[in-house]
């Protein structure tokens, strides 16, 4: 089951180790709990043949997918896989109307909210990751991370297919504007490898060929899309 930890939301909050003291801390375990119980993550996955007639080093097809997942990095990450896991995980729109709530009340309460979200969306996407892990276990197979669209070269535009390919709009409420960005807002959606047998770190994500090297969010947070502590 998703959750999180007083850590994880710090990160999110952009803690370095400052001095925090007891009151500050309490809001902040009050409004994680408010969190918990006010949010709950939805998440859907599928896995998909590749249809290697079609595929290239510059872009993926998939078996029942109207779309290519595109990019010289998608590619590379599903080089060699026997299939590709689409997962898509959403808050909802419960966060949105908790968290403009707060805004009303508390600007501070409200950034709290916001991390924690973001913190409780990322734990809903890692417990997926782990499902995908166990069902590639069951057929002797081994996966490589989760990777997102809008890193490196993975373009935003592939979530709509993505989506649609997953029913998400239907079965979890998630959509994409014209723009391609999610909404509701606190969601993630991501692409795993199911491999035969073990998988090469080629194929792993990496923050040394991503195009938003240097200048990553995430970076400098000290952690990585791909989920190692950077």
């Amino acid at each position: 089951m998703a959750g999180f930890d007083r850590a994880e939301v710090l990160r999110y909050l952009g803690y370095h180790g400052q001095a925090l003291d007891a009151e500050l801390l309490a809001r902040l375990e009050d409004v994680m709990r408010a969190c918990e119980k006010a949010v709950k993550p939805r998440c859907v996955w599928r896995a998909f043949p590749l249809d290697r007639e079609r595929g290239s080093d510059t872009c993926v097809w998939l078996e029942g997918m109207p779309q290519p997942l595109e990019g010289k990095d998608i590619a590379a990450h599903l080089q060699g896989a026997r299939e590709a896991v689409l997962i898509a995980c959403t808050l909802g729109s419960s966060y949105e109307r908790e968290y403009q709530r707060r805004v009303a009340v508390s600007p501070t309460e409200a950034l709290f909210f916001d991390a924690a979200a973001s913190a409780l969306v990322e734990s809903a996407a890692s417990d997926a990751e782990e499902q995908v892990t166990c069902y590639a276990a069951e057929r002797a197979c081994a996966v490589n991370r989760r990777y997102s669209p809008g890193y490196g070269d993975f373009p935003l535009t592939v979530q709509k297919g993505l989506l649609d390919a997953l029913d998400a709009p239907r079965s979890i409420g998630l959509t994409a504007t014209s723009e391609y960005l999610l909404v509701p807002t606190k969601s993630i959606t991501a692409v795993m490898g199911v491999f035969d047998g073990a998988v090469s770190d080629a194929v792993r994500a990496s923050c040394e060929t991503c195009a938003l090297e240097g200048r990553c969010a995430w970076r400098k947070q000290g952690r990585t899309c791909c989920g190692d502590d950077a």
